[in-house]
């Protein structure tokens, strides 16, 4: 049994809170919420109320946080197999599965509380939700049956967005929905480049990655057109939509250009690991970048800036 092969037992509290912390994959959270604070600033016209802002953000944090350890617990037997991933908490032995769901039960009813309280119900139960996608399809029903699993399985990443833009607005709306479209599109990039990196530790424990499965030429050229549609869908935001004005569109297009550049030169040499980590470590630079982009357009003192050099320029003319 996995859970026998202990490595070493705990030695203080501060072990036994890291191991649990370790449980939530805190590298992935800040992405998650980086998402969820464009989404807000947009919707509320760059005037967020701060407390909001707080407990959108924590409470997204403890759903985030749910779903990766019941991840943890699902995929406890291939971490083992992996030596990636092998020193993870429950399969180094350092927690029980048992202690584990009970932990991840208790930060979803803490974040649906948090949420439903000082936010607003659908932003509560959009949470909820991207808890049960991530859960039930990706990880029990997609990740180990099907080469689709990061493209389906991205709705759950994208779901933040929208649970920012209830937040604020306590609905959803066209925009709501297109940023979750670019988180979705920008999924499978960013997964399948990773994934080129790490072929061999899934094709070991039988993970039906892209790669694995189709190979790295099909894989590259599916992160080409997936960054194609991305980039496009970033712009949609400022037309038709125009929900987004000039400093959003000059950085989508700058961030958006560099990305199809990498995504370029990973498809003209698909065996390059080196030029797959750029692609993976640029994946992230550029979607935190392309949020502050949105955060930064929407704010007040922005638009005056703009008004005030553009009516400078007038005068000048």
């Amino acid at each position: 049994m996995i859970e026998t092969n202990v490595s070493k037992q705990h030695e203080s509290i501060l072990q036994i809170l890291q191991s649990y912390y370790q449980l939530t994959k805190p590298r992935i959270i800040p992405l998650l919420l980086i998402t969820t604070a464009g989404s807000m600033w947009i919707a509320a016209k760059g005037q967020v109320d701060p407390m909001l802002l707080l407990v959108t953000l924590v409470g997204g944090t403890l759903a985030a946080a749910s779903a990766q350890t019941v991840n943890c617990i699902y995929d406890r037997d291939i971490d083992y197999e992996m030596e990636r991933t092998r020193h993870r908490p429950i399969p180094s032995g350092r927690i029980q599965s048992r202690d584990a769901l009970i932990f991840a039960i208790a930060l979803a009813v803490t974040s649906f509380t948090l949420l439903s309280v000082f936010a607003n119900l659908p932003a509560a139960l959009l949470a909820m939700s991207g808890i049960g996608f991530y859960v039930l399809v990706y990880t029990h029903l997609l990740k180990r049956h099907s080469t689709q699993n990061i493209v389906i399985g991205g709705a759950a990443g994208a779901i933040p967005t929208l649970v920012g833009w209830a937040a604020v607005t306590g609905t959803l709306s066209w925009t709501a929905w297109l940023l979750f479209a670019i988180v979705f599109l920008w999924t499978p990039p960013h997964f399948w480049a990773l994934a080129l990196m790490i072929r061999d530790d899934y094709a070991k424990v039988g993970i039906p990655m892209l790669p694995v499965v189709a190979g790295n030429p099909a894989t590259v050229r599916q992160i080409w057109w997936y960054t194609l549609m991305t980039v496009a869908a970033t712009l949609m935001l400022v037309y038709p939509l125009q929900q987004t004005g000039f400093v959003y569109c000059a950085i989508a297009l700058y961030l958006g250009g560099v990305f199809i550049y990498k995504a370029w030169q990973l498809m003209q040499n698909p065996e390059d690991r080196n030029l797959a980590r750029g692609v993976f470590l640029y994946s992230i630079s550029y979607m935190m970048l392309l949020c502050l982009g949105m955060v930064v357009d929407s704010l007040p003192f922005t638009h005056r800036a703009i008004s005030f050099v553009v009516s400078q320029l007038h005068f000048l003319s």
